[in-house]
């Protein structure tokens, strides 16, 4: 049952920012598109149709998950909020919002995926050695597919905003609402292990072991991405 929450959580978060990634504003000339165009194959147009929300499912399967939904059941935000807890249904209601209006929420998911993926991959790695290297984790490390895309990110952000300063202030404005929103997610995944501690057996076997610091990680990212974005936007005015 852990596992299948982790995976609920995790999977409908990161479904959220894969869906509301097809709409992004601001990046409408050809050469904007294609490499918008490049990110979302990265996702979802892998060989043999395959995409990264599947190979996820995967990962968890083969180390005896029971997933919750099905995947094709991660559709509609208003229809997977109803499977949620409070923190993850916000985030995933917020994303599409915050997708489409800027490109605040986009360089925030992408400056902090390879942290969390890392964190997953390590804390889970603890129990079942193999998962790091499921193909979701082990072609984009090796390939480092979430630094592609958090430097993409940023440098097409740069861009945009040195073409229209006016963006500033919502770029910003919606980087710090995704963050707080994403704090949220990794609250509620610290509370499902901290949970899962608490009902350990008496006779000292252990079903998952929490490793300080996996989702602090991402926190402390996800605080700083603001700073990072207003540096990047006055160095490119600068240039």
């Amino acid at each position: 049952m852990l596992l299948g929450e982790i995976h609920l959580v995790y999977q409908s978060a990161m479904h959220a920012t894969r869906a509301s990634v097809y709409y992004l504003p601001h990046l409408d000339s050809p050469a904007l598109r294609k490499r918008k165009l490049r990110i979302l194959i990265d996702d979802d147009g892998l060989a043999d149709g395959d995409t990264h929300h599947y190979q996820l499912t995967r990962a968890f399967l083969s180390v005896g998950a029971k997933c919750l939904l099905d995947d094709e059941e991660f559709g509609e935000p208003g229809e997977l909020c109803h499977y949620l807890e409070a923190e993850t249904a916000d985030f995933v209601r917020l994303a599409p919002k915050v997708y489409s209006r800027s490109l605040g929420a986009w360089c925030v998911v992408e400056m902090l995926s390879v942290d969390w993926m890392r964190g997953l991959a390590d804390a889970l790695s603890i129990h079942f050695p193999h998962f790091r290297h499921e193909p979701y984790f082990e072609d984009c490390f090796s390939q480092q597919v979430e630094e592609r895309h958090a430097a993409e990110a940023l440098e097409v952000t740069q861009t945009v905003l040195r073409a229209r300063p006016e963006l500033l202030h919502e770029t910003l404005r919606d980087a710090k609402i995704t963050a707080e929103a994403l704090d949220g997610v990794w609250t509620h995944l610290d509370r499902i292990v901290g949970d899962a501690q608490a009902k350990m057996v008496p006779d000292g076997s252990i079903g998952v072991r929490h490793e300080r610091g996996t989702c602090e990680v991402a926190r402390t990212a996800a605080k700083n991405t603001a700073t990072v974005l207003v540096t990047a936007a006055q160095a490119s005015w600068v240039c």
